[in-house]
């Protein structure tokens, strides 16, 4: 599933570190403070409309630019993300083993939990 707020941050991150310019001068133009930028930037406060104008003229970009899609870049999962840094392939096969695990945990995480929705729907009948 695509974190259409965390492509923004990149996108915006991207930007800034191109333009050699910091997050402290984003919350200046934004007229609020580095923490609600930075908060902005990780992912754990979405970027409302009127910021996103603001984020786009201070950058000097279209809004489009800062909610584009890289092909490159799709997968927002963050072990995936990480698998094309890593530079040995013994860490990029643990990487992935990992991986499979997780979505091993996560199934049956979401199997028990249907199964336990499923026992006290038979039990109030």
């Amino acid at each position: 599933m695509i974190d259409m707020n965390k492509i923004i941050a990149n996108n915006i991150l991207t930007l800034l570190k191109c333009q050699n310019k910091k997050q402290t001068d984003l919350a200046d133009a934004l007229k609020t403070n580095k923490q609600t930028v930075n908060k902005m930037l990780n992912g754990t406060r979405m970027i409302n409309a009127v910021e996103l104008k603001s984020i786009a003229d201070y950058l000097g970009v279209k809004m489009e630019e800062l909610t584009k899609i890289s092909t490159v870049h799709s997968d927002t999962d963050v072990v995936h993300a990480f698998m094309g840094k890593v530079q040995s392939e013994q860490a990029r096969q643990a990487l992935q083993i990992a991986d499979e695990l997780s979505d091993m945990i996560l199934f049956h995480k979401r199997v028990r939990e249907n199964g336990n929705a499923m026992m006290v729907a038979w039990e109030d009948d």
